[in-house]
């Protein structure tokens, strides 16, 4: 009695699910996931790349390290003097190698501060000069 009434209620059931049918991953579904994939993630590297060389990425290790000056000592050796921070470093270097000779913190270092090396600042200076009137020469 009780299957009488659920009958058809089960048959329209069983009627709807075997319309639908059931769909497989084949290797093209997971081809063009992957191409998918591939390209959005070369859209969003080249972005990045793009932002980092505009300048609109800041990049913080500008400052950290610089090389305030050189000495050769012959056709392959070199004497450099680098500035990592608020520390000075004495450098020998040499084909395939790099040895720390010195380090220079505080009041030992050679340059407290190092002259603008940019050729547009002395011209600016002279400007500067020839414009105020003041020709010290």
């Amino acid at each position: 009695m009780y299957w009488v009434a659920i009958s058809p209620v089960f048959s329209a059931i069983v009627e709807a699910e075997s319309k639908q049918q059931v769909s497989t991953v084949s290797y093209t579904h997971v081809l063009n996931w992957s191409l998918g994939l591939i390209i959005v993630l070369a859209l969003f590297f080249s972005c990045v790349w793009l932002m980092k060389k505009m300048g609109a990425l800041p990049v913080n290790n500008k400052n950290a390290m610089k090389v305030i000056g050189g000495l050769s000592l012959g056709m392959r050796e070199k004497l450099v003097l680098v500035q990592i921070g608020e520390k000075q470093l004495v450098l020998g270097v040499a084909p395939g190698k790099i040895d720390k000779l010195l380090v220079l913190e505080g009041e030992d270092r050679l340059f407290q501060q190092v002259k603008r090396e940019d050729k547009e600042s002395d011209f600016s200076d002279k400007f500067k000069q020839i414009m105020s009137g003041s020709n010290n020469e």
